[in-house]
């Protein structure tokens, strides 16, 4: 298993990685998806000649016999001049246009996210903050560990709901917040959830936060996008039914939707199922209690359910363990590439350090 200072490097190549993946991919994606809609289109034009009219003098016999000087129009066949267009070369022509919007939205959206992101991932999961004076119990225990792990104390939430699950969040160790569900503060012993809290703030150490913070923003960028693309596809085809712009925001919604689903949670394959292993192993140590965190798990698996993100399913990698009730979309699409190894291998794991440190 790589040190603490290995993994946190390589968090930070992997969100470089994030970075730039999502917009390359997505462009290559939207290009062939363009590329075969034209292609089976036949291209953006039928190359049928393109009809045009020349004027020309000519001179004419009159019945009488005279002759008569006369302007005619004579029809040009100019179908050289006008070559039709491969379905390659549209796709290229409106990637030029889509490409760039698409890069500068994802770009913007990941800047809103890096910085505010977990404010609104903890206002979606209806996630209040605490202060000592509330709970002076569970914030001595995280400022404890933090002093242990040498870590600034982070902002320390509060979830109502009787599910047992956590999850930490923020963008670096100094702009960090930790939530926990209000089960899980009164249905674990104090030894468990100080095993829990160890988990989440080796998530804040070792940067794992920042890379499922872009994670999170990149696909829901692109779920967002494809979502607004269908509903503005709806309303123009209501105003007219040949409207060649409501095809064009169908396309972009699906091509979108297909992405934010299938695709980006491929490139997820940068997040490593062992930053979990590493994540328990660090909380191990800080506590010298890995049986306490292995109890936790084993209370934690049986009641996992969060309500709030229910119709949150990119945030599930995000928790300690899977807070959705059954598998969503993004979950069952996503299963074989889960950013979480089975709760049994990790109790496993750490029942064998058991004793051993």
């Amino acid at each position: 298993m790589s040190t603490t200072y290995e993994h946190i490097a390589q968090n930070k190549r992997r969100t470089v990685l994030l970075v730039l993946l999502f917009p390359v991919t997505f462009a290559l994606f939207t290009w062939l998806v363009l590329w075969g809609v034209f292609g089976l289109a036949g291209g953006s034009s039928s190359g049928r000649a393109s009809v045009q009219t020349h004027t020309q003098t000519r001179v004419v016999r009159m019945a009488d016999g005279r002759l008569k000087t006369v302007r005619v129009k004579v029809p040009v066949n100019t179908a050289a001049a006008v070559p039709a267009k491969s379905g390659l070369q549209t796709a290229s022509e409106w990637m030029m246009i889509i490409g760039p919007l698409c890069w500068l939205g994802a770009m913007i959206w990941i800047l809103i996210a890096y910085f505010a992101g977990d404010k609104m991932l903890l206002r979606g999961a209806d996630a209040f903050e605490i202060t000592k004076e509330d709970q002076p119990e569970i914030y001595r225990l995280v400022e404890n560990l933090c002093i242990t792990r040498g870590l600034p104390t982070p902002k320390i939430y509060l979830m109502d709901d009787e599910g047992l699950n956590a999850f930490a969040t923020g963008r670096d160790p100094q702009h960090a917040s930790i939530a926990f569900t209000k089960g899980i503060v009164q249905k674990l012993d104090r030894a468990e959830l100080e095993g829990v809290a160890a988990h989440e703030l080796a998530h804040v150490e070792n940067r794992d936060i920042r890379l499922m913070l872009i994670t999170v923003a990149g696909i829901s960028f692109f779920t967002l996008a494809g979502e607004i693309c269908f509903r503005a596809a709806a309303r123009a085809s209501r105003r007219n039914s040949k409207n060649n712009g409501a095809a064009l925001l169908l396309v972009m919604g699906l091509i979108m939707l297909v992405y934010g689903y299938v695709i980006a949670p491929l490139i997820r394959l940068a997040v490593s199922r062992q930053r979990e292993y590493q994540a328990d192993a660090t909380a191990a140590l800080t506590t010298r209690n890995p049986g306490a965190l292995a109890s936790a798990l084993r209370k934690i698996s049986g009641n996992s359910r969060v309500e709030a993100l229910e119709n949150r399913e990119s945030m599930a990698a995000m928790c300690i363990d899977n807070p959705l009730k059954k598998a969503g979309l993004f979950s069952s699409l996503s299963g074989l590439l889960a950013t979480h190894p089975p709760v049994e291998k990790r109790i496993a794991a750490l029942e064998e350090m058991d004793g051993k440190i």
